[in-house]
């Protein structure tokens, strides 16, 4: 019988039947459909029109969240930019199934927000762990700004949070005032339940016509969408919030410092950006080391409906703005992905492990082949350079395991539990940048600029891109 988590913890088995296999992709291809967020679109503007209403944006802040730090500080200019209200929602975190890795992800994203708020143009201070008595505080002080000054109460109360500052806070409460906890709770409650109807689940999200946007991250997205629609105004050559461009240059390497690539075959992000990472190692001449673990609903780490659904259209949408073909997609879940696995000792011995992957991923998400079939797999082995009379005698065969859990440890360790992750080390082993993300590339990018010009005096500083904070 397959092994199933319940429906709660997610909708995707861990070895599906083939029907079962079936619906999940087809379910999936529809949601992966760039027709379907265009469907969306237009049918949330036609029932604007016919209501004649503004352009609401719906934004969800979360006080002791970092990502709801930098989201605060783009409200005031998309104010000024866009003809939009903003309406406010106090929320608290995920949790239960929506968030497997709470200490994980509150330090990960601690670090993250600090990293990447300069490429943003955003101002991010160090940040510490949150005290749970001035998070408190800061919601009874939110609760009680009205709607005309959350803009910038927002961004101020997450700051005190996110830094320890409860002297910051008082100067806050004087200002603003300070409602009771039962006031604060019944404000979080209505946002976590605002947030719940719209099917999400976390902080720092904006919401439009249907449509969620995380964080600063994609904000390109809702403004390209605002611009389409002409909700200028200003007129407006460029977003006020891009993202910042992966370099190949002015410097590059020459094999002493090593990449790590964290990748499973069952995630959209992975896929999206797969060749690209590695397309990218080769021409800035890093030493790639890939380094795969299991899916995560594949060693227990579960995920609702909603989180589900998210996370594979708004892959949708990135891979559309990369202008990667991503849609076509048959789940590999379970059998086809450990089968995969068990070959990596030949593609280790013929030095073909990234393209065994890069084949398999083709094949999944771009190609739309079932790698439950014997004949995919092969085509998928043979595409990747490797010898199927040699690879059928490995199929099926145990000693890959321990490899990808010691690749699961080794990622945990700095905080990331999700893929893709993206590790760079200096000569010596020591880390110089480790993030998570499809969308953390560039960032990669940025630190390898500037570690490669602390060797090389002769790159004036407008050649490079701006000095991020990014050691840890």
């Amino acid at each position: 019988m397959a092994r199933t988590f319940r429906e709660q913890d997610g909708a995707s088995t861990m070895d599906p039947s083939p029907l079962r296999r079936w619906i999940t992709s087809r379910i999936l291809n529809r949601v992966l459909d760039p027709a379907r967020q265009r469907e969306l679109e237009e049918t949330s503007e036609r029932e604007r029109l016919d209501r004649g209403e503004r352009h609401v944006v719906e934004y969800f802040h979360q006080l002791d969240d970092p990502y709801s730090l930098l989201a605060a500080q783009c409200i005031g200019p998309l104010l000024a930019r866009y003809e939009i209200d903003v309406r406010w929602h106090l929320v608290p975190g995920p949790s239960g199934a929506n968030s497997p890795e709470p200490q994980l992800l509150a330090a990960l994203a601690r670090a993250d927000a600090e990293a990447v708020a300069p490429g943003y143009g955003l101002a991010c201070p160090p940040l510490v762990a949150p005290e749970s008595s001035l998070l408190q505080r800061a919601q009874r002080i939110f609760t009680a700004t009205p709607e005309r000054g959350r803009v910038e109460a927002a961004e101020a109360l997450s700051s005190a949070v996110l830094t320890g500052n409860a002297a910051a806070l008082d100067e806050l409460a004087k200002r603003h005032g300070e409602a009771t906890d039962a006031d604060a709770d019944a404000l979080l409650q209505a946002g976590a339940a605002r947030r719940r109807a719209l099917h999400h689940y976390s902080g720092a999200m904006f919401h439009y016509g249907g449509i969620w946007y995380w964080g600063v991250d994609r904000l390109y997205h809702l403004e390209r969408r605002l611009q389409a629609l002409n909700a200028l105004r200003r007129p407006l050559a460029a977003c006020l919030f891009p993202r910042p461009p992966l370099r190949t240059g002015p410097l590059r390497d020459s094999a002493t410092l090593t990449l790590e690539f964290y990748a499973s075959l069952r995630s959209p992000y992975t896929a999206l950006i797969f060749d690209t990472a590695v397309a990218w190692a080769r021409e800035v001449g890093v030493k790639l080391e890939l380094r795969p673990v299991l899916p995560m609903v594949m060693r227990g780490v579960a995920a609702t409906r909603d989180k589900g659904l998210y996370i594979f259209s708004d892959a949708a949408r990135e891979a559309s703005a990369l202008g990667v073909p991503l849609g076509r997609f048959y789940d590999p879940i379970g059998e086809p992905v450990r089968r995969c696995y068990s070959l990596l000792p030949v593609a280790d011995a013929a030095g073909k492990r990234v393209e065994l992957m890069s084949s398999f991923l083709r094949a999944a998400f771009f190609e739309g082949r079932s790698a439950a079939r014997s004949r995919v797999l092969r085509k998928i082995a043979e595409r990747a350079g490797l010898s199927w009379s040699a690879a059928s005698r490995q199929l099926g065969q145990p000693g890959w395991e321990d490899m990808l859990e010691a690749n699961r440890q080794a990622m945990y360790a700095f905080n990331c539990w999700g893929v893709p992750a993206f590790r760079l080390l200096d000569e010596r082993g020591s880390p110089l940048v480790a993030t998570w993300g499809q969308d953390r590339l560039w960032l990669v990018a940025e630190v390898l600029q500037r570690t490669l010009a602390a060797r090389n005096q002769s790159v004036s500083e407008e050649e490079l891109p701006p000095a991020f904070p990014f050691s840890r």
